[in-house]
C-alpha cells in the first residue's frame, strides 16, 4: 500500500573557511525551514568551520578535492532528497527568501529557481563582478539561450529531477555556469526571483578570484559549446577559416586570370589549405552534432526516469486533505 509523506528538503552548503558566518547561516535555515536537513560539506577548512557547523546542528561531511565544483558534485551524488536548496555559507544571501523560492518551485512545477542578487551596497557586488557576470551571460545566451539575470548566483532551489540528471564536470566556481547551461540546453522549466544580497561580515574573506575564476568560466563555456553545440562551434570555426582562405586567395585568383601565372605559390597553398580545413571543420561539426543529439536524448531519458514533484496543493491520494505547511500553503505529498 502506498503511503504519503512530506517532501524531504536538503539545504546544501559547500564551505571553505567560513567560521565567521557558518553558524548564523545554519541557524537561520533551521528557523526558516524547520523540516529541512542542513548539510555542510567542508572543503579542507583550516579555521574550524566543520566543528562549528556540527555544533550548530548541521550534518557535516568532508570533501578532500579542492574546489566548489568538486564539493557540489559530491553533494548531488550523496544526498537523497526531493528539493535541494544550494547556497553559499558566507551569509551574503537572504535566507528568508528560501520559503519563497521553494513555493515557486512547487507551485509552478519547476526544476530550478534561481535567486538573482540585487543590492544597493556597491562593495557587496563589485562592478567588476557585475560586468563579468554580464559578459559571461551574453556568451552563454549566444550559444544556449539565457533567461537568467544573474546566472552566477550561488543561491538556487533545485528539484530531484535536476540534481540526479546533472553531470557536473566543473572543479571550482564555474559550477554555477554549468548548472545554468544544463538548464538551458535541456530546456528545463525554470524561473528566477530577485533576492537581497549583502556585504560579507567583517573578517570574512571572499574565495572568488575575479580574473582567475573568470578565465576558468570562459574556458568551461568554450568546452560546453564544443561538447553540446558542436555544429555551432565547428560551423563558426569553419566559416572563419574558409573566409581567411578566400581573403588570401582572391588576389591570387585575380592575378591568375590577368597574367595566367601564380607567382605567390606558398600563399596559394595556404589559401587552399585554409578553405579545405574550413570545410572539414564544418563537416566535423555535422557528424558530432548527430552524436551529441543521441547523447542528449539519453540525458533526457535519465531525467524523465525520475518522478516529477507534484505541484503545491496537488493531492497524493484523492481522499486526503493536504495539511498546512510552515510556508502558509497546502503541504505537498508524494505517493511511494
Amino acid at each position: 500500500m502506498n503511503s504519503a509523506r512530506r517532501l524531504d528538503i536538503a539545504v546544501l552548503i559547500p564551505c571553505f573557511n567560513e567560521a565567521v558566518t557558518i553558524q548564523k547561516v545554519i541557524s537561520e535555515f533551521r528557523t526558516q525551514i524547520p523540516n529541512a536537513t542542513v548539510y555542510v560539506y567542508d572543503n579542507n577548512s583550516t579555521d574550524g568551520t566543520a566543528e562549528l557547523a556540527a555544533s550548530a546542528g548541521a550534518v557535516v561531511r568532508m570533501e578532500r578535492l579542492q574546489g566548489k565544483g568538486n564539493v557540489v558534485r559530491t553533494m548531488f551524488a550523496d544526498i537523497e532528497a526531493d528539493i535541494y536548496v544550494l547556497v553559499d555559507g558566507d551569509d551574503t544571501y537572504d535566507v528568508g527568501a528560501a520559503p519563497l523560492l521553494i513555493d515557486r518551485l512547487l507551485s509552478q512545477g519547476l526544476d530550478i529557481v534561481n535567486g538573482a542578487r540585487e543590492t544597493k551596497i556597491k562593495t557587496a557586488y563589485r562592478q567588476g563582478h557585475r560586468l563579468g557576470n554580464y559578459a559571461i551571460s551574453r556568451l552563454v545566451a549566444l550559444a544556449f539561450g539565457n533567461n537568467f539575470r544573474d546566472m552566477l548566483s550561488g543561491y538556487k532551489v533545485l528539484s530531484k529531477r535536476f540534481v540526479k540528471s546533472f553531470q557536473a564536470i566543473s572543479f571550482g566556481f564555474e559550477i554555477e555556469t554549468e548548472i545554468a547551461v544544463h538548464t538551458f540546453e535541456q530546456r528545463l522549466p525554470n524561473d528566477e526571483i530577485m533576492i537581497q544580497y549583502r556585504e560579507r561580515p567583517e573578517n570574512s574573506v571572499s574565495k572568488l578570484h575575479t580574473y582567475g575564476d573568470g578565465l576558468r568560466i570562459l574556458r568551461l563555456i568554450v568546452q560546453l559549446v564544443k561538447n553540446e553545440r558542436p555544429l555551432f562551434f565547428f560551423g563558426w570555426l569553419g566559416m572563419a577559416t574558409v573566409a581567411m582562405g578566400f581573403i588570401l586567395g582572391l588576389p591570387i585568383i585575380v592575378e591568375f586570370f590577368e597574367t595566367g601565372l601564380v607567382p605567390r605559390l606558398p600563399t596559394a597553398v595556404l589559401a587552399t589549405g585554409s578553405v579545405m580545413l574550413g570545410f572539414t571543420a564544418f563537416f566535423t561539426g555535422l557528424i558530432l552534432d548527430v552524436v551529441t543529439r543521441s547523447r542528449q536524448e539519453m540525458k533526457r531519458f535519465a531525467y524523465l526516469a525520475i518522478p516529477a514533484l507534484p505541484r503545491t496543493g496537488q493531492r497524493a491520494c484523492p481522499h486526503e486533505q493536504p495539511a498546512k505547511t510552515q510556508f502558509g500553503r497546502p503541504n505537498t505529498t508524494i505517493e511511494r
